[in-house]
């Protein structure tokens, strides 16, 4: 798996995009677990998308934040939006993206890298690198 595991090795923007989900992260709907996060991402159109989570008291309906920014994104540019770069922060040592958020990262940027905190370093993956036995629906 290749990492950049140094924060002085990570992008301007990869250090903006995490501000950004930072800022995010502020606007969760978290009253259960009190756990907020936020993502941004950025397509390769340019453009920047920001997203938290929504959490519900029917656990199973609570939506990632990564989730909400990529469907913010396909809301705006359509479904043939690509991810370019994510970023993902919640406010402790591990804010890896859960698997189903990582399935839908796939599905929109296999080699989008994706920035969150990992022992407590930000580090960086491209997406194929955290999900390496996708789920491909070839039509």
């Amino acid at each position: 798996m290749k990492v950049h595991s140094a924060e002085a090795s990570l992008t301007a923007e990869q250090h903006h995009l995490y501000e950004a989900a930072r800022s995010a992260s502020e606007n969760a709907y978290a009253p259960y677990s009190n756990f907020r996060v936020g993502a941004a991402l950025k397509t390769t159109r340019g453009r920047e998308f920001m997203g938290c989570n929504v959490e519900n008291a029917s656990y199973g309906l609570t939506c990632c934040a990564e989730r909400s920014a990529v469907f913010a994104a396909v809301a705006a540019e359509g479904p043939n939006m690509r991810i370019e770069a994510i970023a993902v922060y919640a406010d402790s040592p591990n804010g890896s993206p859960c698997g189903a958020c990582r399935q839908v990262l796939y599905e929109f940027g296999p080699h989008a890298r994706v920035t969150f905190r990992a022992d407590g370093e930000l580090r960086s993956y491209q997406v194929a690198d955290l999900l390496p036995a996708s789920f491909e629906l070839k039509l």
